[in-house]
C-alpha cells in the first residue's frame, strides 16, 4: 500500500488535483479529501458527484463515499471530510464517516497513524489531499498529479537511492541517498524503519543531507514512519536535510511536525536531553 500526500494552500489548485485525479481514473474511494472549509468542501463534492455519476468502478457508490462529513476533530475544531477513511485518520472509529455536512459525529477516543501532521496543516488553513493505492499504476499517477500540483519540486538527476546503516551512542542513523519517491526510495525507507523496530531500536535519526527529492509518495512514508516510530515509544529525529527537502516541509508544513537537527552531534544531544527529562519527570 502506498500513501501520496498532497497539501494546498490555494483551494484551487486542490479542486484542480481533484478534479485530475478523477479524469485519470483514481477510484473516488481511494481519494480522501480534508479542509476547514465549507464552501470548498461543497465544491469539491459537486465535482465529484459531476464526475462520480453515482457509481464508483460500474458499482453503487457506498454510503462512506457519497457525501462529505464533518467531524470535530480535538486540537483542530470542525474539519469536512470526503472519502473512505477519512474518520481513522484521526483515530476517530465508529465516528460515522457517511454523516452529511452539518452533523458532527463524537469525536472518538482512537490513535491515529497520522493525527499530528494532519492536525498541524489544517490548523494552518492548508487542505490535504491523499490517495491510497495497491496498484502501481494508480500510485504513480496519483503522485504525478499531487507532485505537480500540490508539491512542484523538480526532480534532479540523484544517483539510485541507497542507505547505510550505523549505530551511534544511543541512536541508529541511516544515511540516505537520492530520491524518497514511489518506486525510488519510499520501500527503502520504510524496510529500513520497520527493521530497526523490530530490533528493538527506536531512537532514530534520518540523515537527509544526500536526498535531493521527495514526491508525495515520499511524503506520505515520512508520516508513517513519524507514526510507526512513535506508537513504538520512540523519537524521530531528521538530520540536515538538503536545500530542496527543507524547503518543501516548509512549504508543507511537516518541518513543525518533525524534529529537524542540523547536523548528527545535535541530534544526539537533543535524543539525550529528552531521555534525561523523561526520566527526571
Amino acid at each position: 500500500m502506498e500513501t501520496a500526500v498532497g497539501v494546498f494552500a490555494e483551494r484551487e489548485r486542490a479542486e484542480e488535483a481533484v478534479k485530475s485525479l478523477l479524469e485519470h481514473h483514481v477510484s473516488q474511494e481511494r481519494i480522501i479529501y480534508l479542509t476547514r472549509s465549507e464552501s470548498e468542501a461543497k465544491s469539491i463534492e459537486k465535482q465529484i458527484e459531476a464526475y462520480g455519476g453515482g457509481f464508483v468502478g460500474g458499482a453503487a457508490r457506498s454510503a462512506d463515499v457519497s457525501a462529505a462529513t464533518l467531524l470535530a476533530i480535538p486540537g483542530v475544531g470542525p474539519v469536512f471530510t470526503r472519502g473512505l477513511g477519512a474518520a481513522t485518520l484521526f483515530g476517530l472509529a465508529g465516528a460515522g464517516t457517511a454523516a452529511a455536512i452539518g452533523a458532527v459525529p463524537s469525536s472518538g477516543t482512537g490513535s491515529s497513524e497520522d493525527l499530528a501532521f494532519f492536525k498541524r496543516v489544517l490548523n494552518e488553513g492548508h487542505s490535504v489531499v491523499v490517495v491510497r493505492a495497491e496498484s502501481f499504476q494508480i500510485a504513480a499517477s496519483a503522485c504525478e498529479i499531487l507532485d505537480r500540483l500540490g508539491i512542484s519540486m523538480k526532480k534532479g538527476a540523484a544517483p539510485k537511492s541507497s542507505v547505510t546503516l550505523r549505530q551511534v551512542s544511543g541512536a541508529v542513523v541511516a544515511d540516505i541517498v537520492g530520491k524518497i519517491a514511489l518506486a525510488e526510495g519510499t520501500g527503502l525507507l520504510r524496510e529500513t524503519v520497520q527493521n530497526f523496530l523490530k530490533h528493538g531500536h527506536n531512537r532514530i535519526l534520518l540523515n537527509l543531507e544526500g536526498v535531493d527529492f521527495i514526491d508525495s509518495a515520499g511524503l506520505g512514508e515520512l508520516v508513517r514512519a513519524h507514526a510507526s516510530i512513535r506508537s513504538h515509544a520512540g523519537q524521530l529525529k531528521l538530520v540536515k536535510p538538503s536545500a530542496n527537502v527543507h524547503n518543501l516541509l516548509r512549504m508543507t508544513k511537516l518541518d513543525r511536525v518533525f524534529d529537524i537537527e542540523r547536523d548528527e552531534f545535535t541530534a544526539l544531544n537533543s535524543l539525550r536531553q529528552g531521555g534525561a527529562a523523561k526520566s527526571a519527570g
